[in-house]
Parts: structure tokens; sequence; C-alpha cells
């Protein structure tokens, strides 16, 4: 994790948070008073963030005591403490908000990703993330996604090339764009190609790409195309995947199954923090 990254992204959503300052608790809490708290899960799932909410606690106040209970991967139960806190009333009340923020949605983005590879543990398949992410916390987003036991997906654009249908279409052709590209990179750079039916499948068969995307294809079709492609090619399935179909997406006997819901509409874990 890039933690210069990660502090400014902690120091714009504190300056978005407090701004001017906090009207409540600087008018209402003595400054020097003293408190102590506790990071209790309000419902089960899979934690993610600890480090991060304790980092906004340092940049606000290093003086702040903050004792993780567990780690990032562990999974909590309904009333289970993630964290105790102790230092100045007002510094801890101002990093509230903003620590459980990114630690509820990375707890939420963990805990989608660990239910969707519980579902396909029983087959040789890779649940992986998209580019679907919160912009400024893509970071964050694909962090948790490890957490939950998946796999991240190209990080950025300059990664490796993905031939989607609006390329194709702009270039001409599947064999068009992968010849085209493939003489302007380095034999390092992996080059994949999206396709929708089977026809669009034979034609990227006959390229030097390395990965083919079935993209929203129903699970008949991807089986055609798992027994078509027989390993020549590692392929990944994508579009409209859900804790519903995913074990028979897995089960039709592609390598990879790509999720963007795992970070595009997480729900955040129910997390609070309560003083004592």
């Amino acid at each position: 994790m890039n933690f210069l990254m990660v502090d400014k992204l902690i120091e714009e959503a504190l300056l978005e948070d407090i701004d001017y300052g906090d009207v409540t608790t600087d008018n209402l809490i003595p400054e020097g008073q003293i408190s102590q708290g506790k990071f209790i899960s309000k419902e089960s799932g899979i934690a993610a963030g600890i480090a991060v909410a304790e980092r906004v606690f340092e940049i606000l106040d290093d003086s702040i005591i903050f004792a993780a209970k567990i780690k990032d991967g562990d999974r909590v139960e309904k009333g289970s403490v993630i964290a105790e806190i102790k230092g100045s009333s007002r510094s801890i009340l101002k990093g509230e908000r903003v620590a459980l923020n990114i630690m509820q949605r990375m707890s939420g983005i963990a805990t989608k990703t660990r239910r969707m590879v519980e579902l396909v543990k029983d087959y040789d398949v890779k649940i992986v993330d998209t580019r679907k992410t919160l912009p400024g916390f893509r970071m964050l987003d694909k962090y948790s996604v490890k957490v939950g036991g998946g796999y991240n997906h190209r990080m950025n654009l300059s990664d490796y090339v993905m031939i989607k249908d609006n390329h194709i279409k702009a270039v001409g052709s599947i064999k068009k764009a992968v010849a085209k590209i493939k003489n302007s990179l380095p034999f390092t750079v992996k080059i994949e190609v999206e396709v929708e039916n089977l026809q669009q499948l034979q034609e990227a068969a006959d390229t030097e790409a390395d990965v083919i995307m079935l993209d929203n294809m129903d699970v008949d079709e991807m089986k055609k195309a798992v027994k078509f492609i027989d390993g020549r090619f590692v392929l990944e399935a994508s579009g409209n995947v859900t804790e519903e179909n995913v074990r028979s997406i897995a089960a039709a006997g592609v390598d990879i199954i790509s999720i963007g819901a795992l970070t595009h509409s997480v729900k955040a874990l129910d997390i609070s923090l309560r003083f004592i």
C-alpha cells in the first residue's frame, strides 16, 4: 500500500469534513479532556482498513492511543471489538467520521469479496475486481478485495492492454486491433480482448492475445467458449455476476471471474465508535 497516497487521501477527507473546525465539539468539549472508546462491529463480516483508521487519528493528533484488537482479514460478529482508542476527546470526535467511513467501506468490500470467494471455493477460478472503484479510493478498494481473498485486475490503464468493444469499433476488428498494438508493445505487456459472442471469440482465438474476456455471455455460451478454447488462452468471465450465479459461472470452466460489484455498489459494514 502506498502510504503517501493514503495520507493524502486522509488529509483531503479531513479537510472536507472539518474545514474551519467542528462547531459542536469545539463549543462543548473543553481542551484537555480525555476520552476512551471502542470501535464495535454491529454486524458480521470481514474487517479491513484498521490501520488506515488508525492513521486518521495519527494525522489529527499523534498523542492518541489506538489499539487494534484484530487484524485486517479477520471475521467479526455483531458486538466484536475491532479497536480501542484513548486520547483527546476533541481529536477523537473530529476524526471519528472519516475513520469510520473508510473502515466501513473497506470492510464492506472485503466482506462481499469473501462471500464470492467462498461460493466458488470448489472450483479452480480466481475472483478479481475491476476499475469500477470510488475515484480517489482505488488503492484502498483494491487492497480490500485482496483482504477478502480476491485478486486485483489492472490497477489503471497503464498496467496492461485491454481491448474493449469501443476500441474494436474504432479500429475495425479484433484482429486489426491486436496486430496493431502488438507491434507497439514490449513483449512483457499482456493483451486482453473483450468478446461478446462466439463469433468474436473465434476471431480473437486467431490473434496473439493472452487473455480473452467473455463479456455478458450466458453460462451455456461460456461452456461452449471453454470447450472451443481448450486451454489455449486464459478465459475471463465478466458482466452481471451475482452471488446467485457465480457458482454456475465458475462451473463453466473459466479461469477468472471479474466482478465490478465488489467495489462499485458495495454495502458498507456497520461499525460504530462508542465512548466508555
